[in-house]
């Protein structure tokens, strides 16, 4: 006797996808550091005034260097799968992108694992503390941004300058090596736009200028592209187009020794020139 066999129809089981972690609602990196591949914030925290205390190199444990500004804490995690890097290379990594930019490293732990690192701009001063765990599952940025706030020259007196001197430098601040304008400097922006609205018939010239850190040819992009953006915000708050120029020199025209850190940041400028 035969037997029957029926075939019965059995939905193929298909796997849920992988939830995709993303990093906590609202939080960002910072302009100084890019995260390492393979890494979410898990942890976001902000206040516009803060203190903290670094270790820097001869520093007992009751002898830190206490910062006081504005505070950023970022925790990154390892996302589920990604490929995790040793503790000494996420170390190295944000050493390479501070002294890229003309920082210095402040103490590094023996085992390579832990870092203090500044960023110091004439006034300003960013202070950095990277600590590393898990080997390395997850790392720590505390970031204290100090003295960013300077003093807007007003737009008298950058008249007073322009019909003295032709010319006035101004200290504008902008997103490490990108074209972005940071809030901080919206006030003095302003003072210009200000300027050129109560004086019609005055043209500028809108210049970027640079220190010697980098490449000459990215140095002429990178001041070309701040001058360009300067020269965008005014045209934004009504300033007419034709009465504006710009043009980006790079490091080539230096106003102080590119060996001092001091030197460095009077070349980091923005210039207005009269025409």
């Amino acid at each position: 006797m035969r037997h029957a066999f029926m075939l019965l129809a059995i939905p193929a089981l298909v796997a849920a996808p992988p939830k995709v972690k993303v990093d906590q609602p609202g939080s960002q990196d910072h302009a100084l550091f890019t995260r390492m591949p393979g890494f979410i914030i898990d942890r976001y925290k902000t206040s516009d005034f803060d203190r903290e205390e670094f270790w820097v190199k001869g520093a007992k444990r009751d002898d830190k260097q206490v910062v006081e500004g504005k505070k950023t804490f970022l925790a990154y995690k390892l996302d589920k799968g990604a490929t995790k890097p040793s503790q000494v290379e996420v170390v190295k990594n944000h050493i390479n992108a501070i002294k890229k930019v003309g920082g210095e490293v402040m103490w590094e732990s023996q085992k390579g694992t832990d870092a203090t690192l500044r960023l110091k701009r004439g006034t300003a001063e960013t202070w950095a503390y990277l600590n590393t765990y898990g080997g390395c599952t997850s790392y720590h940025l505390t970031i204290v941004e100090k003295g960013q706030m300077e003093q807007k020259i007003s737009s008298s007196a950058m008249l007073d300058a322009l019909n003295k001197d032709g010319f006035i430098a101004l200290d504008i601040h902008f997103d490490t090596a990108k074209a972005t304008i940071k809030a901080d400097s919206t006030a003095q922006v302003d003072e210009i736009a200000s300027l050129l609205k109560a004086n019609p018939k005055l043209k500028l010239s809108v210049e970027g200028h640079t220190d010697n850190t980098g490449t000459p040819e990215g140095n002429r992009k990178l001041s070309d592209a701040r001058a360009q953006a300067v020269k965008a915000a005014l045209i934004a708050k009504g300033v007419e187009a034709p009465r504006l120029q710009s043009k980006g020199f790079g490091q080539d025209k230096p106003v102080a020794d590119n060996r001092t850190e001091e030197g460095r940041a009077k070349n980091r400028r923005v210039e207005l020139v009269k025409l």
